[in-house]
């Protein structure tokens, strides 16, 4: 048993790192010079429409400084705007611009069409395992990151 144990950390670990990397320089060819951890921060304010830096310090697990760097340079480079919240006038709301929406959404189509390349190689029902799988590794992550 521990040995199978073993061999299954293995594969995982070999895999993982394999995806991860063959993944990511797929990836990068789409999004010019936006890093990946920016793209997730942009898709994530489209999604939302408006938030802050503490909550976006909360979704990405980095402390705010980190954030803070990060929308410095999506603010230089015309993606993002600062704003008043109209509620309280202390905190700082993130949006996307015009030119941050009209790259987002140009980028997502990349995007979906490379994982659609990747996907249309598996059965549906191979998709929904591997989604359902994946699902369930991010829960145990993160009930793993509240433990801490």
């Amino acid at each position: 048993m521990e040995r199978s144990i073993q061999q299954f950390i293995e594969r995982y670990l070999s895999v993982s790192f394999l995806v991860n990397k063959r993944g990511a320089a797929l990836m990068k060819c789409e999004l010019d010079d936006i890093t990946h951890d920016q793209y997730y921060v942009l898709r994530y304010i489209y999604k939302r429409g408006v938030c802050t830096s503490t909550e976006l310090a909360d979704v990405f697990a980095v402390n705010k400084s980190a954030i803070t760097a990060m929308t410095n340079r999506l603010v230089e480079k015309g993606m993002i705007a600062r704003g008043k919240d109209e509620d309280d006038r202390r905190v700082i709301s993130l949006t996307l611009t015009e030119k941050g929406k009209m790259w987002l959404v140009e980028t997502e189509r990349k995007v979906y069409e490379l994982v659609e390349t990747m996907m249309t190689k598996l059965s549906h029902e191979e998709i929904e395992q591997f989604i359902q799988t994946y699902e369930k590794l991010a829960m145990i992550l993160q009930e793993m990151e509240e433990k801490k």
